[in-house]
């Protein structure tokens, strides 16, 4: 979207503003267009200072932002002070990674997205009428948006110390939500299952041919997974431990491996339970993310047989609405072996 699309949009949205013109050139919104050239280099004002309307401020504060971002490669997203973690042995199994290709196109997406000004319009008015009796991921998967990303294929790969050419048999995503974190496993394994708790999340999963298994059957004799995904579930779910425990359970032996993702700081919410608490709590210390890690890895996972192979900070990023495109936390992702 080039400065002068950006002009007539916000023209039309009660957008006061002043247009110096020239031959060639116009000057709007500290922005440069060539018009012999039909190029433009727009670099927007975030205070701008004419804007009368509420929701053109809006819109125009939100283009500014994805300016910034489309020339951010968002290094804090990854950066970890592993000298913070007071542990050599768990500093060296930190993976650094980066904003990659399949990163780039989810955030693409967002950006276009939340360019669907009535669509966005109408998210925000149903969201309003629904929350009355609607869960916020069961809301979501009715309208089918909020779709959220955590780790591109590549990304999964190195992770995992594994190829574009390795395949395995079983990959179950636990709390899948709509399916969209599953895509970019679910190429390398011959057969996929997923849970979810939303009902309208089912729907979608469904849609995207996955095996959607209940909460209460995916752990059993007859079914052994070769990679468990966990991601961003240990603080939504209302027995964490439990949860570890039938994880463990149902892990190949010796060449299972499990994704645990976790947002830091720790902040459980669960869904599903009256006082949005868990029933099972876990205990981690609430200051540094570093210091949380470091909690995670010796008072959660080791107690609970997990040895930890690598981990890696990654963004969670979540569609956004008309304010921003996208939303991000940070999000550690780890590596986890039976001991």
């Amino acid at each position: 979207m080039n400065c002068v699309t950006i002009h007539i949009i916000f023209a039309a949205l009660d957008l006061c503003v002043c247009v110096k013109t020239t031959k060639t050139c116009v000057n709007d919104y500290k922005g440069h267009i060539d018009l012999t050239k039909n190029t433009a280099t727009c670099k927007m004002d975030r205070n701008p200072t004419l804007i009368r309307g509420r929701l053109a401020r809006t819109m125009y504060e939100r283009l500014a932002e994805n300016e910034e971002n489309r020339n951010d490669t968002h290094l804090s997203w990854y950066a970890l002070d592993t000298s913070l973690l007071k542990d050599n042995e768990l500093a060296s199994k930190f993976i650094q990674l980066h904003q990659d290709e399949g990163t780039d196109e989810f955030i693409e997406k967002c950006y276009e997205k939340s360019d669907w000004f009535f669509t966005q319009i109408y998210y925000t008015l149903a969201k309003t009428v629904l929350s009355w009796f609607m869960s916020q991921t069961s809301i979501n998967g009715l309208l089918n948006r909020g779709c959220m990303f955590v780790l591109s294929s590549s990304q999964f790969l190195q992770l995992l110390g594994k190829d574009n050419l390795w395949r395995a048999n079983a990959l179950i995503d636990l709390g899948a939500g709509n399916g969209a974190v599953t895509e970019h496993m679910s190429p390398y394994f011959n057969e996929v299952y997923v849970t979810e708790v939303s009902k309208t999340m089912k729907w979608r999963l469904e849609e995207k041919k996955y095996r959607v298994l209940e909460i209460n059957q995916w752990c059993n004799e007859s079914h052994s997974y070769d990679v468990i995904s966990c991601l961003n579930l240990l603080d939504r779910c209302e027995r964490p431990v439990t949860l570890l425990h039938d994880i463990k359970r149902c892990l190949k032996t010796d060449t299972g491996r499990v994704l645990v993702a976790i947002v830091l700081p720790f902040k459980p919410y669960v869904e599903t339970t009256s006082d949005n608490k868990p029933v099972e709590n876990i205990a981690v210390s609430d200051r540094t993310i570093e210091e949380q890690i470091s909690s995670f890895v010796h008072a959660v996972f080791e107690p609970n047989g997990f040895a930890v192979e690598k981990f890696t900070k990654v963004p969670y990023i979540c569609e956004g609405d008309l304010h921003h495109s996208f939303y991000a936390l940070y999000d550690v992702v780890f590596v986890l072996k039976v001991t």
